[in-house]
C-alpha cells in the first residue's frame, strides 16, 4: 500500500512529506476496521488529497475503489433523506437515493465511498445514526430500511465537530489532520512541480532564496 501511495504521489506531482504520509496510513488503518469515519481539519491542510491517493492507491492493490461525493449542507433534511406528503405519498431523497443505489448487490464487484463533504449538522447526521452502529441500517421515514453492503463505507469531511452529539463521535473512526501535517514547503513546492521545467526551476530556486531559507512564510502568514 505505502509504495502504491509513493507512486500516486509522484503522478500527481505532490511532495510526500513524511507526516502526510501517516495520515494516508491512519486512514487506510481506520477504513479497515471502520464502515464510517471521519477526516477532519481545516480547508487547505490536505483532507481530500489524502482520500484522493488513498483511494487511488488501493485500486492497485484491492477492488476498484469509486468516491461519490455530496455536501449535506447544500440541500434541507427532507431533501436529503426524502419525506411524506399529505397523501401519503413518498419521495426519495438524494442521499436516500445514493445509499439504495450503492448499497445493491448488483454493484458488489466495486468499493464504494459516499462522502457526505460538509459541515457536521444535528439535522442530518443524527439520522445516521442506525448506519454508523453495528446495525448498518438506514431507516427512512417511510418505514423502509435499507441495509449497508460491505463493499460501501460512509465517510465525513469536515471542519470540526462542534454540533456532532456524543453518540455520533463514538460510532466513528476519526482522523484528525493539522495545518503542520502537511506544511507550507510541500505547498510551494507542489506549486513549482506544475509548471514548466524551467518556470519550475527558477521559481524554487528564489523561493529558497528569499522565502524558506530566510524562514519569511511564517512573516507572510502573520
Amino acid at each position: 500500500m505505502e509504495k502504491a501511495v509513493d507512486i500516486k504521489m509522484t503522478l500527481h506531482n505532490f511532495v510526500a512529506e513524511d507526516s502526510f504520509i501517516l495520515k494516508i496510513v491512519q486512514l487506510y488503518e481506520t477504513q479497515r476496521v471502520r464502515h464510517g469515519f471521519m477526516l477532519i481539519g481545516h480547508s487547505g491542510v490536505g483532507k481530500t488529497v489524502i482520500k484522493q491517493i488513498l483511494v487511488e492507491a488501493s485500486g492497485d492493490f484491492d477492488l476498484d475503489h469509486m468516491q461519490k461525493k455530496m455536501n449535506p449542507k447544500a440541500i434541507t433534511d427532507t431533501q436529503m433523506y426524502g419525506k411524506k406528503s399529505a397523501t401519503d405519498e413518498w419521495t426519495p431523497g438524494v442521499f436516500s437515493k445514493l445509499w439504495e443505489q450503492y448499497n445493491d448487490k448488483k454493484r458488489s464487484n466495486k468499493k464504494w465511498w459516499l462522502v457526505c463533504d460538509g459541515p457536521v449538522d444535528t439535522l442530518w447526521i443524527e439520522s445516521l445514526n442506525t448506519v454508523l452502529d453495528d446495525n448498518k441500517i438506514l431507516t427512512l421515514a417511510s418505514g423502509d430500511r435499507f441495509p449497508m453492503s460491505e463493499t460501501v463505507k460512509l465517510v465525513f469531511e469536515v471542519e470540526n465537530l462542534n454540533n456532532a452529539s456524543p453518540a455520533t463521535v463514538s460510532r466513528t473512526g476519526i482522523v484528525y489532520v493539522s495545518e503542520h501535517d502537511l506544511g507550507y514547503n510541500a505547498l510551494i513546492y507542489t506549486y513549482c512541480r506544475n509548471k514548466t521545467e524551467k518556470d519550475s526551476k527558477i521559481l524554487e530556486e528564489l523561493l529558497n532564496k528569499f522565502i524558506i531559507e530566510d524562514n519569511l512564510i511564517e512573516v507572510l502568514i502573520e
